[in-house]
């Protein structure tokens, strides 16, 4: 008999928009734990203990209840009245009731079982560090001075405040409504309650955390009541706006609804632009803030549950991007950034995270997501309105993302307190050798180079379409020597796939990764050599049964417990999905598409976390939590919208008015159907299903209009359209145009 397991950390965490809440599943926070109260990349509470006459409670069974609510179920301990009384085990029940709703607000309900009256004190204890978020991940603590506390007994409100010079953070608990008058002693709040047989006491209490100018109040009323508020009621807009799946695979349906409610459950409020005009943050609690590869990888995810969602990541990034060379921020004219935060390192330039441009990929992501926004969108206005950054970008790649000027990107920090890895795989120990040894910069990634030949080409398309042939023609012939220069330089014959990247010395690190995937995906691999970089990357040292591991197993550094040499990351298996969906290989699309949906039926509420392990899949097994991991977070929520794209081998041509379809339903998927799909201005649902050992499919135009087609998606094929490009370019090579931006 098989047991449904549920996987899941050892925390409870709510938020909504920058304010975040972690918990343990007591509902209370440990002194120098990773847990607590935060906001703007600062712990406004570090300390949360909640005892009744000096005995903590019992924790029955505690829950998020929404991404923004939290319910937890205690009972007391045995303990010893003031009077000498005894009160027993279970005779009182606490409840804690929490919502992340600007701050936070907070219900606790405590109700007599007992057969006789109760005296006791509840007892509170509430701690603020302040300390800045790179601090907790680190744990390195540093003692603040300027932090004071305060009880204002009139008010019913304890009071916290830190200053640095012009840095300022305050915390504020209220007790807006409340049974019994608390008072304030030995840095507790104390409640005196008396209880009779039966009855019940309650307290209101708010949070208020205040940033600098920014005051963030609980918005939710006493009882707690959400359905006016104005976040809830974007986040059903985004809900009804998604495309909907309907599918007899329960499996695959919880893990895409779910992944729909992560996304907005993400969205960063302060960075709202329109209602339907935004950014999520990269993951909860770490990457409560604008990331570049984050947020672009979650915008092409999320192109067949709303293609307007990218607009969002195109509109913010544009407006940060990098007009400056500076070596402490890593950045130069035209780069896209990789994090922005605001907390008190990074205030007092610390940390250069004020935005920090220590990424390589994020450039070249960038222009893949203005192709695709205008590939599903049709709005042409998107590349008039983007042209000047696209320009920037493009001068990027060529002028500083090619440190040595030999064709291929490179990266290198700069900045003292830069990030050494700056590829997506971006851990310090990420890139290594063969024998284990770490690679140090310069280093040229393989991943990179893909992700550059494809902007270029999509790029190429753009320009097409912004009737200018000859910077199309130009950046068709520079895509095309890339993949020539590639196909020389990083096919390792021994390891039978690419090398994972060149070194300092240009020599390849044939160290057997989940990278080439990625290259599939852009479809810069030779089309004679791709299935043996499938082959590579389904054996069974890649090939977990979960889904496919960042490193071999058989590599001396691998270790399925660790960030990226070994662990299994869901967003890298959907890019490496479409790549094998792209090179016709619609049987490792299922699998990959099968381990992953598997993976996110053990989590808790079927959510996918940022990783977990690349422990191997065995009979009566489970995957493993990697207990550091965003849970939500954006591209691992969003990996599922891609494995989708990839079983129905969907592309949108929206200016054309199409849409192309390959759909490979595998033998465990039956069915899909996709509802109120958004095409241009066109919506449809679209029916697949299997039939003997093939795939049918249906489309039903709701609004608007679209052609749909079946055709294969196949990767770029540059020497079918050579004789146009050079025609092109000889045509306008004399004329006397502007090239910059």
């Amino acid at each position: 008999m098989s047991v449904k397991v549920s996987i899941g950390p050892p925390i409870i965490t709510i938020n909504q928009a920058s304010t975040v809440m972690v918990t343990d599943l007591g509902g209370e926070i440990s002194l120098e734990s990773e847990q607590g109260v935060l906001a703007d990349d600062t712990r406004f509470v570090s300390v949360y203990e909640i005892c009744s006459n000096g005995r903590p409670w019992t924790r029955l069974t505690s829950s998020a209840t929404t991404y923004l609510s939290a319910k937890i179920y205690l009972v007391n301990e045995a303990f010893i009245t003031q009077e000498g009384e005894d009160v027993p085990k279970n005779a009182l029940a606490l409840t804690i009731s929490r919502v992340a709703h600007g701050g936070i607000h907070e219900d606790l309900d405590v109700t007599n079982y007992s057969q006789k009256a109760i005296r006791f004190n509840l007892e509170l204890t509430l701690h603020s560090d302040f300390a800045d978020l790179f601090e907790i991940k680190s744990k390195k603590f540093i003692r603040r001075a300027g932090i004071t506390t305060g009880w204002d007994q009139r008010h019913r409100e304890l009071r916290s405040s830190y200053t640095h010079k012009d840095f300022h953070r305050e915390f504020r608990y209220r007790l807006a409504s409340c049974d019994s008058s608390p008072h304030y002693a030995n840095g507790q709040i104390i409640f005196r309650i008396e209880l009779k047989a039966g009855a019940s006491w309650h307290a209101c209490c708010e949070y208020t955390l205040v940033c600098g100018d920014q005051v963030r109040s609980p918005r939710s009323n006493c009882p707690l009541d959400l359905d006016e508020a104005d976040t809830v009621h974007l986040h059903r807009r985004w809900i009804d706006s998604a495309t909907a799946i309907e599918t007899s695979h329960e499996c695959l349906h919880r893990f895409y609804r779910q992944s729909v409610e992560d996304m907005g459950a993400l969205r960063l409020h302060d960075h709202d632009m329109e209602d339907d005009v935004w950014v999520p943050a990269g993951g909860v609690p770490w990457f409560v803030t604008l990331f570049g590869r984050d947020s672009l990888i979650a915008g092409l995810q999320n192109m067949i549950v709303n293609p307007a969602f990218s607009r969002g990541c195109l509109k913010k990034l544009a407006e940060l991007q990098a007009t400056e060379y500076d070596d402490w921020r890593d950045a130069e004219p035209g780069k896209i950034l990789h994090e922005l935060r605001r907390g008190e390192l990074a205030h007092f330039h610390r940390i250069p995270h004020t935005p920090y441009y220590g990424t390589a990929d994020a450039t070249p992501l960038y222009l893949i997501v203005l192709h695709e926004a205008w590939k599903w969108t049709g709005d042409v206005s998107l590349l008039r309105d983007y042209r000047e950054v696209a320009l920037r970008a493009l001068e990027w790649i060529d002028r500083y993302g090619d440190l040595d000027g030999d064709g291929f990107q490179e990266y290198r920090s700069r900045s003292p307190k830069g990030i050494k890895n700056q590829s997506w795989k971006d851990s310090g120990h990420a890139i290594v050798y063969p024998n284990g040894q770490e690679v140090e910069p310069p280093i040229a990634t393989c991943e990179l180079q893909g992700y550059v030949f494809d902007a270029k080409l999509r790029m190429a398309e753009v320009f097409d379409a912004l009737d200018e042939p000859a910077r199309a023609a130009e950046l068709r012939r520079q895509a095309a020597e890339l993949q020539q220069r590639f196909e020389e330089r990083f096919w390792c014959e021994e390891i039978g796939t690419y090398a994972f990247a060149l070194d300092a010395d240009k020599k390849p690190v044939a160290s057997v990764v989940s990278n080439p995937g990625h290259l599939l995906w852009s479809g810069i691999v030779r089309p004679d050599r791709a299935e043996r970089v499938v082959r590579r990357l389904m054996a069974p040292d890649m090939w977990s049964g979960w889904g496919i591991r960042t490193l071999s197993s058989q590599h001396r550094s691998y270790n399925p417990f660790l960030y990226q040499l070994g662990a299994v990351w869901p967003h890298d298996n959907g890019l490496i999905a479409l790549g094998f969906k792209r090179y016709g290989f619609a049987n490792e699309t299922g699998m990959v598409a099968q381990a992953l949906t598997d993976a996110a039926n053990n989590f808790v509420s079927s959510r996918m976390p940022e990783l977990f392990a690349g422990t191997e899949r065995k009979p009566r097994t489970f995957p493993v939590q990697y207990l550091g991991a965003n849970i939500p977070q954006a591209w691992a929520a969003g990996s599922i919208f891609h494995l989708v794209t990839a079983l129905l081998g969907i592309r949108a041509d929206a200016p054309n008015g199409r849409l192309y379809l390959d759909p490979s339903l595998p033998e465990w998927l039956p069915d899909v159907r996709l509802r109120k799909l958004t095409v241009g201005t066109a919506r449809l649902d679209l029916r697949c299903w299997r039939e003997g050992e093939g795939t049918r499919w249906e489309a039903t135009v709701l609004e608007g209009h679209v052609q749909v087609h079946h055709a294969p998606w196949q990767p770029w094929r540059l020497e079918e359209s050579a004789d146009r490009r050079e025609r092109a370019y000889q045509e306008h090579r004399s004329e006397d145009r502007d090239w910059s931006c």
